[in-house]
Order: C-alpha cells, then structure tokens, then sequence
C-alpha cells in the first residue's frame, strides 16, 4: 500500500524499506541557503497576516549529529564515498556546508541500497551546493551511471539590478543503478516549424522527403554498396552510404514508401508522414514548464512547491504503471500526488508533522477514494505523550491537524496569545467569514485557569468559538468553567458550545470531534488542491514505450 513516513529519513530508509525495492527515486532536499521556509495558508480576506507559519529552516550546522554521520561514512563498504567525504572534509573543515554534505552521503547511499537495478534516481539542486552533490553522486552511483544533468528553466523575464546574471533555473541530476535502466523517451509537441517541413500528401496522408543518403561512417552491412544502380561513392563526397542496408531499402520499395529521382544525379528519398513524427525527443533543457503562481489554483502555499507537471515529467519518463516511486523530502507531496495520478505505488517521507498533515489533506482532496497508511504520527495516547515530550511544536502541528485547523505562525510564540491553529466558517450567505481558535495543551498541569485564558483570547480575537485541545483529560472544573461561556447560535440553524474541550485520546479514537457550522468550510482554511479526474498524461508530452535501457 501507498505509504507516508513521519520522521528522519535516514531512519525510515534503514528501518522500513528493503533492498533494491524502489524503481524511481525523486528528492528535492533543502539546498542549504541558510533560509527560513514558511508556509502561506488560504485564509479569508482580512486575516492575510495568520496565514503564514515558518514550516521550516533551511540550516545546516557541524555538531555531534554531523560527527556522527561523518564517522558512519568513514566505516561503510563504499570506500570511494569515504575517501572523497575526507577530502571535503579537508577542503571545507567542519562548517555548515560540510555538515549539509554529511547527511546528504548517507542518504544518497540508503538511497542507493534500496533502489533496484532497472531504478533511476533524479536529485533536485541549485547552484548552492549542486557542484558537490554531483561529486557525491558519481562516488555513490559511479560516474558511468550519470545521465543527464537536466537544466529547468524556472523563471520566466524581468527586471533584475544585481551585480551577477538573474539566477533562471535549478538543475536536476539524473543518475541510475545500472546501465540496464527503464526509460521511456518522451517528446515535445509538434509546433508550426514542423509541420511546415510536410508539404506534400498523397492517399496516406502529408508527408516529407528525406534522402535515404548520407555522408559520414559507413555502417556494417553494405551500406557503401551500390543499390538499384545508385552508387553512394559516385556522389563526389568521401564516405557517403546508405542510411540502411539493401534488404530495408527494398523493404521500403515493397512498402511504397521510396521516391525515385527523376534525374539520374538525383539520390532516392523516403517518404515520412507526419503521423510516424512523435515530435522532437525531450533534451535536457526543460523551458516548457513554468513555476507555480502562488495565487493560482495548483498553489498550496509551499514555498518549495514544484509544478505537478514537473514530476509527471520524471515519473513518465523513468517508471512503468505499477512501479514504486519514493520521495525521502517529500515537503508538500508533489511526488506522490504524480505518482497517485499515474498509476504508481509510492512512498514518501518528512521530518515535519506539519508536511505530512498537509500531503494527507493533499491526497484526500485530489484523489477522494485514496487509501494509505500513514507512519509515526501518534496513533494512540502513549504515542501523543512521546511526541510531547520530544517536540511540543510538533505535537502542536499534529495536534491542530485533528481538528483540520491550521497551525497559527508556527514557533513564533509570545505574540499569539497561546492560539495554536485557526479554522474559518461561514454561516450566512454574503457575510464575513467567522472565526475558531484552537489552543493544544500537551503538558499534565490543566486546569481552569487555561479555559479562562481561552476565552479571555476569544474576545480579543473576536472569534465566536475556541477549541481546546489537550493530551490530558480536561477535570470537571474545567468542563464546568467551558460551560459557563454559553452557545454559539447559527443563523442557518443550531447551537454549537463556545468553548469546547477535546482529548487527544478521544479524538483518535472517534468519540469527540470539534463542532461548528459548515463542517464542509475547509477551503477557508487551507488550500485545496483539484480533484483529478482519471489517468490524464501530461499535457503537450507523450512517451513512446521502451524495455529497460541497456
């Protein structure tokens, strides 16, 4: 079953997925920029300034962790991956840049183990750290595996007053297991300059004329023989032949598809129609592909967002129907989102709650009947306690997902009041959108003085409801405290509690669920990503089927 893992990748790859099992990897890791990644939520006009949470930053620093990785990789059997982390280390000494390679190494070598050798792997990069991850590749993938280097230009003209050239595109490595691959070509469309070269048609359909000779390396078979009294060393140009052997030129006779030359100084031309031209085979240089418009309809409000057709590309092109598809930083799951909307299995993995309730929400949006399983998010009381104690923003991320609230400007504490998520509803036609606060508490000391706080927090956020949402059970005194803050009246029909205290344990196992009007008000909250509709192929693109590459 499709599969998504909450926690280090490093883990998850050493524990949970076997050798040579993965066809495509795709991996689109943080490009050591020394940034602070936020994510920008859908929220009514009025509230723009709620909507942005710092998901994650972008910063590498040499500490015991990076040590540690750095001693893994000195002892494993990949020798040449040893020697050449040693002489970075050299080179660089122990900075941020070296730490950011440390844990690269490793995961590129679990990456490595698990995939198949038929699999192919494409790592997403910027001119930040990509000249060191390619060194790293060829260490961990052998440099007669190296593919492509794939240049997406990502950024459409304007202005620029800087003292280097706009920075346009990303790169995108493209490495495999073996040299007996799975590819399938994929080609542009046919534009106007094309279809122009066919200018002739005949019962068949528009055709082209091309010479069946040429100058160059004669091949084997005899192609620099005469044929049907046609002598390619007469045509006064050295090493001029056939451009295939006698028995397919006389195949093409019997086929009707060769045109005779009317003059005898004339050579021989297949007829080409325009429905055997599948277009012009993809290059490296992928321009066609623009970035997401963060007000448009595909936008989620992840800053590293890549275009859903970006990965259709790769997937296509790198994996059959059936395949299993891994992204080990699946961010906000575009990977998986592609690999679900062509047919493939698919596992994807993150460090952040806050991803993971975001690619469930994702999926479920996209694909309304999709089944998968979901990893390491607590799936009872003991598992919410532990994540507590580990990480409470974490817990908060987590915790505000139950009641699909999003999370309130992430670990910027202080200045939200104790608001840990928000929802918006609208229950009356023409109105402006109204507001839930949530507040998780993971600690074991509640009481009273925490509903007080909840409501003294409604009123100042004039929010007509407050979920209150803690690991612990809430005491009788606080369920009488909460009651004390009355009812919400809907104009559209009943009353729904103004403070409202939920358990953890009780909303896993089903048995609470926050309540307010238009349960179905999601769109206020979060973007929602476009139902697909069936097994649509990318647009502008279509593959031609091949056996692994060998």
């Amino acid at each position: 079953m499709n599969q998504l893992f909450f926690g280090d990748n490093l883990d998850v790859l050493r524990e949970s997925i076997r050798d040579e099992s993965v066809d495509l990897i795709y991996l689109d890791p943080p490009f050591n920029s020394s940034a602070t990644y936020n994510v920008l939520f859908s929220s009514p006009k009025g509230h723009e300034s709620d909507a942005q949470i710092e998901a994650f930053e972008d910063t590498w620093h040499w500490g015991p962790q990076a040590e540690r990785e750095f001693d893994e990789i000195m002892h494993q059997q990949n020798t040449q991956v040893a020697e050449m982390m040693g002489s970075f280390r050299q080179f660089l000494g122990e900075n941020d840049m070296m730490a950011y390679l440390t844990m690269m190494a490793n995961r590129l070598l679990e990456l490595n183990r698990v995939l198949k050798p038929t699999g192919s792997l494409y790592l997403h990069c910027d001119p930040t750290a990509g000249h060191y991850l390619k060194v790293l590749l060829d260490g961990v993938f052998g440099n007669e595996h190296f593919r492509n280097e794939i240049s997406w230009h990502r950024s459409g003209r304007r202005s620029s007053i800087s003292k280097v050239y706009r920075r346009a595109h990303d790169v995108i490595l493209f490495y495999t297991k073996s040299d007996e691959y799975t590819f399938h070509l994929l080609y542009e469309e046919k534009d106007d300059t094309l279809l122009r070269k066919y200018t002739l048609n005949d019962e068949r359909g528009v055709y082209r004329l091309v010479p069946l000779m040429a100058s160059g390396k004669v091949a084997e078979g005899g192609t620099g023989k005469p044929w049907r009294g046609y002598d390619p060393n007469s045509r006064g140009k050295a090493g001029m032949h056939w451009l295939t052997t006698a028995d397919k030129l006389e195949a093409y006779v019997t086929q009707g598809l060769v045109d005779f030359p009317r003059k005898s100084d004339g050579v021989p031309q297949l007829k080409y129609y325009l429905e055997q031209n599948k277009g012009i085979p993809l290059s490296d240089f992928w321009d066609d592909i623009d970035l997401i418009n963060s007000m448009g309809s595909e936008s989620l409000g992840y800053q590293t967002q890549k275009p859903l057709a970006l990965l259709e590309r790769i997937v296509q092109a790198s994996s059959n129907e059936g395949d299993l598809v891994l992204d080990p930083f699946c961010g906000c799951g575009t990977a998986v989102h592609a690999a679900q909307k062509l047919n493939r299995t698919w596992v994807g993995i993150d460090i952040t709650h806050l991803a993971i309730s975001l690619i469930e929400k994702r999926l479920k949006d996209a694909f309304p009947e999709i089944l998968f399983e979901v990893h390491g998010t607590p799936k009872d009381y003991e598992g919410a306690r532990n994540l507590a104690e580990r990480d409470k923003y974490q817990f908060q991320w987590w915790a505000t997902s139950l009641v699909n609230a999003q999370p309130y400007q992430g670990k910027k504490k202080g200045a939200d009041s104790g608001i840990d998520g928000l929802i918006f509803f609208q229950d009356e036609a023409n109105n402006v959108p109204k507001k839930i606060v949530v507040s998780v508490k993971g600690g074991e000391n509640i009481g009273v003085p925490m509903v007080r706080d909840l409501r003294g927090t409604m009123d100042r956020q004039k929010a007509e409801i407050g979920l209150f949402v803690t690991l612990n059970a809430p005491t009788k005194p606080m369920i009488t405290e909460a009651a004390t803050a009355g009812f919400y009246t809907s104009p559209t029909g009943g009353k729904f509690p103004r403070i409202q205290l939920l358990s953890i344990e009780g909303l896993l196992e089903g048995k609470e669920a926050a309540r307010y009007p238009n349960l179905d008000a999601g769109a206020l909250t979060f973007r929602k990503a476009q139902i697909e509709h069936g097994e649509d192929k990318q647009r502008g693109l279509f593959e031609q089927k091949a056996k692994p590459k060998g």
